[in-house]
């Protein structure tokens, strides 16, 4: 009985917790459509601190702080909503819009099959991508049931080939669903909030400065000593930068 009990209280506060953030974004959502920008980002930044994640969330505030010229923040936070929809078109593109907004230099261009395998990655979520790969296998077992129990030579052939062929393509769908559940819950890519940040050669304020790096640069987080992060650059280039210079996505 205090079983079933504990289980309703769960329910009706995950109820009403649902229809607190519900209202709060309700109100966010009329002040973002008003252009009261400023007061929206706190009420969806509200949303966030209170443990309640969602990709309208994450898109409405970074469009908020686009408004706002906040861009850092609007890359931020349209790269965190990228990580849940990856292939939001709507998300891709203010993305690409808002980086355009930033020094162009820090952001380098894919070359092409890099952007066509990005593309192929991002066409399903991680549970489509192994959707695909269940179907796929099903596919492939019985092309091997085709090649051991057929009659005829040439479909034994069919089958063979064919399993092979989606042998392959099973690996692959798996492999990319795999990378995308890895992206969503990976912690190292980040995003320089500060105005302007130095890319320094060793953690401490005496090192010698590599590089100026603007607001909205992305970088990759490799390690950390005491208030310094080592980060590389797309650009392949690694050094050491302050905590405080960077938000991870």
């Amino acid at each position: 009985m205090k079983r079933i009990i504990f289980i309703l209280v769960a329910m009706l506060t995950a109820v009403s917790a649902s229809a607190s953030y519900a209202d709060t974004l309700t109100v966010a959502n009329v002040l973002c459509q008003d252009g009261k920008f400023k007061e929206a980002t706190d009420k969806y930044e509200a949303v966030l601190a209170a443990g309640y994640e969602n990709v309208s969330v994450y898109y409405n505030l970074g469009y908020a702080y686009y408004k706002q010229g906040q861009l850092a923040r609007a890359i931020l936070n349209f790269e965190r909503a990228k990580r849940l929809a990856p292939a939001d078109a709507d998300i891709q593109f203010n993305l690409e819009q808002a980086y355009e907004m930033t020094d162009k230099m820090q952001v380098l261009e894919p070359v092409f099959f890099v952007r066509w395998w990005e593309s192929l990655c991002n066409a399903l979520s991680p549970d489509g991508w192994a959707v695909v790969f269940v179907i796929v296998f099903v596919l492939m077992l019985a092309g091997i049931a085709a090649y051991l129990f057929a009659n005829g030579i040439g479909l034994r052939k069919t089958g063979f080939f064919c399993a092979i062929a989606l042998f392959f393509i099973a690996i692959a769908s798996l492999s990319i669903s795999i990378r995308q559940k890895n992206l969503i819950t990976d912690s190292h890519s980040a995003i320089i909030v500060k105005s302007s940040s130095t890319l320094n050669t060793t953690p401490d304020r005496n090192g010698t400065e590599m590089v100026v790096l603007h607001e909205g640069t992305p970088v990759y987080i490799l390690s950390e000593v005491g208030e310094w992060f080592e980060v590389r650059l797309q650009d392949g280039n690694v050094g050491w930068i302050k905590k405080t210079d960077v938000e991870k996505i």
